[in-house]
Formats: structure tokens, C-alpha cells, sequence
């Protein structure tokens, strides 16, 4: 039984391969189809197209790519539309999963999006098209559910598999073993980004902090997980542009949750990763920056002052937040200085990290299945009866 899947960047990729293995525990003889990044595809994902072209963010920076993404969501559309999946999942990247799950909508394929767009701080008029494309929603924060439910989306709240993944006890000890790092090393990990676009805003930015930070913290090591080989080459060339060889990083290819347990603070790009920090209970800054016209646009239509996930999930500033313009080379080093040099602050904020792993720890893995069934029991029952499928229908 064929499943349509999507992903559009590293974070995508993460919880796609853990719904893959997830699904498969239940159901082994799935074929996961579609887009697909590097851990999807270790879980069993064929992918018909690099995920990367998908890894865009911002009005004015996919508009240059805007073409080639349509090409290859049209040909993707009518593949799926000949090989009829008995499902398709879409992760997260709602500007692209969207208008191809309306299409297999239609076309009968039930859709299912996981991870739902941020509707609730900024372009809430999303939630009509949502309706239109969407079969069932998964959500992974606890008041998401109510906004679909209310407006007659069959939502299902199934909680962040990194919370699950994320074991609740403190991995610092065993994060700077593995990373052969002394227990009184003072580490900084710095996460630009998963995109190239991103890198192009934040990689000078970052680099320039951490030369910031090391002239108030003579000691200080950095860290930096990066998540392609091409993010790796851009900041290594920024690097020596800035004439930043001698600075003392360790680039990790991935690993950016080793690199988070074991760090004292972090400098983070906004996204997923904040939420990352968080579980991992390090004291982080958000710095985010984008195309001007990109920014304007954005900030005209949000409605809550913060965009790092845990002042959301919290309802309140945990961390501080640095965007566009205020995001500078002495703001965010000062801001990381606050964090290293006042531990009775980081300590309370790590409390307040460990509270929303608790709520955000539900078990994902059985959430996700039990909202899925369903479906794929409607799959299989309708699938051509070879002998694996009809063992799959019985244990159905």
C-alpha cells in the first residue's frame, strides 16, 4: 500500500522519518512516496524529488525559485494522481502541501497535514484553505486542535516527537562525553539555519557574535551543527571572508540536538529549533532576518509579539528575540552574556524549559497511529489482495 508524503526541510525530515517508522511498526509493508530528505529516506522513503528545492523561505526569496517549484509540485500532483496513494501526508511546508493536498482532495485521496501552519500568530485567513485541502490535521501543540475542531476540521492533537525522542533528564554530561568536552568548558552553540537562504542572512551575523562573545568570554568554545553540505561550505566561506579561521568552532555535520544538550547558551535561528533548545533545556537568543519586503509583509499580518516556540507555548517572553534590524552583533552578544554570566536566570528558565516537555510529551508515536488508522485500514481493505496485504487486512 502506497502512502504520498512531502517534506520540505530538515525539521520536516526529522518528524517524517520518526511518523515513517512509527506507521511501519503497525503496517511494514507501506511504501512511502514522494519528497523525501535524508532521515525519511533511512526510514524507507523513495524520493522523487531533492528536498532541498523545496527549502525556501520568504515572499521575496521563493519568488526566485518560484517556477521550478511549480514544475516539480505539478509533476509530483500528476504522478500521485496516476499511482492513486491510499494517502497523503503532508509535513509542515503549508505554501507547497496545501494546494497539492486540494488537488488530491478532489481527486478523492484522503490528506492528512501534519504540523499545522501558524494560523494562530499570523495569516489566520489560512484556515479556509486549509478546510479545503485538508482531511485531517495533526497538530503538535495543545491549543491547535480547538481552532480546527471549531471551524469543522477533524483535528487531532498528537504532541512533538522530539518531546517523546528527548528523554526528560538532563543530557548535558553525556552530550559533552560523546563531543570529548570538559565538564567546566564554557560552550556556545551557534544554529543559523537549516536553509541556504537562511545562511545568506545569518552566517556573517552569527560568526560576528561569536567573535563578540569570545572578546568578553576569552574561554568560550563554539559550536555549530549544520545540517547539508552546502549550509557547511557557506559558513566555512563566511568564515574566511570575515578572516574568522582562528575562531575556535567545531562545525558538526547534524547533530544539532547533541550540540544544544551540550552547550551553556545558544544563538538560534528562528524555527523548530527553538523549541529544540528548549526540550534540551538550553538557555538560548532568537535571531531571525529575511529580505526587507519579506519582513514587511510578514509583520504586517501577525498577531502575537514573539515568534520563538517557547514564548508561544508559554504565553509570555522566556527568551529574547532579535529580528531584522535589532538583530545585531552587540544585541545578541550582550543578550548571550546575560544568560552566561546570571545562572540563577538560567536555571529558572530551564524549570520553565522542563514544563513545556511535560505538556508537549504525549506518547507521538501511539497519537499518531491511533489518528491514522483509519485510514490506512480503508487502504488496505480496498489494496489488490496479494498475500502480505491480506496479512496486513487480517492483523487490521
Amino acid at each position: 500500500m502506497k502512502i504520498g508524503i512531502v517534506a520540505g526541510e530538515a525539521s520536516g525530515d526529522l518528524l517524517g522519518a520518526l511518523l515513517i517508522k512509527a506507521l511501519k511498526a503497525e503496517y511494514p509493508h507501506l511504501e512511502f512516496v514522494g519528497i523525501a530528505g535524508p532521515k525519511m529516506q533511512s526510514a524507507g522513503a523513495t524520493s522523487w524529488y531533492p528536498m532541498e528545492k523545496l527549502a525556501v523561505r520568504g515572499y521575496v526569496e521563493v519568488l526566485k525559485s518560484l517556477r521550478e517549484v511549480l514544475l516539480i509540485r505539478r509533476g509530483l500532483r500528476d504522478r500521485l494522481l496516476k499511482e492513486r496513494p491510499a494517502l497523503f501526508i503532508g509535513i509542515d511546508a503549508p505554501d507547497f502541501n496545501l494546494k497539492l493536498e486540494k488537488m488530491l482532495k478532489r481527486a478523492g485521496i484522503p490528506t492528512i497535514h501534519y504540523v499545522s501552519p501558524s494560523i494562530w500568530a499570523w495569516r489566520g485567513e489560512r484556515i479556509n484553505k486549509i478546510k479545503e485541502s485538508v482531511t485531517h490535521m495533526l497538530t503538535v501543540f495543545p491549543f491547535e486542535s480547538a481552532i480546527y475542531q471549531k471551524v469543522g476540521v477533524p483535528a487531532t492533537f498528537v504532541g512533538h516527537p522530539s518531546a517523546d525522542v528527548i528523554p526528560q533528564a538532563s543530557q548535558r554530561e553525556s552530550a559533552r562525553a560523546q563531543l570529548r568536552i570538559k565538564p567546566s568548558e564554557l560552550i556556545v552553540a551557534l544554529l543559523p539555519g537549516s536553509r541556504q537562504t537562511e545562511l545568506d542572512y545569518h552566517a556573517d551575523l552569527f560568526i560576528e557574535t561569536a567573535k563578540a562573545v569570545l572578546k568578553d568570554f576569552p574561554a568560550a568554545r563554539f559550536l555549530v551543527p549544520l545540517a547539508t553540505r552546502e549550509t557547511r561550505e557557506q559558513f566555512d566561506q563566511a568564515r574566511w571572508k570575515l578572516q574568522a579561521q582562528d575562531l575556535p568552532v567545531q562545525i558538526l555535520f547534524g547533530h544539532a540536538n547533541l550540540a544544544l544538550a551540550a552547550a551553556d547558551v545558544a544563538l538560534v535561528a528562528s524555527g523548530t529549533a527553538t523549541l529544540e533548545a528548549a526540550l534540551l533545556r538550553c538557555p538560548h537568543v532568537v535571531a531571525y532576518r529575511m529580505s526587507p519586503t519579506t519582513y514587511h509583509l510578514m509583520s504586517r499580518k501577525a498577531y502575537l509579539p514573539y515568534v520563538g516556540l517557547p514564548n508561544i507555548l508559554a504565553g509570555e517572553w522566556l527568551v529574547p528575540e532579535f529580528l531584522q534590524d535589532d538583530a545585531t552583533t552587540e544585541n545578541l552578544a550582550r543578550a548571550l552574556g546575560n544568560w552566561i554570566r546570571h545562572h540563577d536566570a538560567a536555571q529558572t528558565l530551564r524549570a520553565r524549559f522542563a514544563d513545556i516537555h511535560a505538556q508537549l510529551a504525549v506518547h507521538n508515536d501511539d497519537r499518531v497511529r491511533d489518528a491514522l488508522r483509519p485510514f490506512l485500514r480503508q487502504g488496505v481493505a480496498h489494496a489488490p489482495q496479494t498475500a502480505p496485504l491480506a496479512s496486513a487486512a487480517v492483523a487490521a
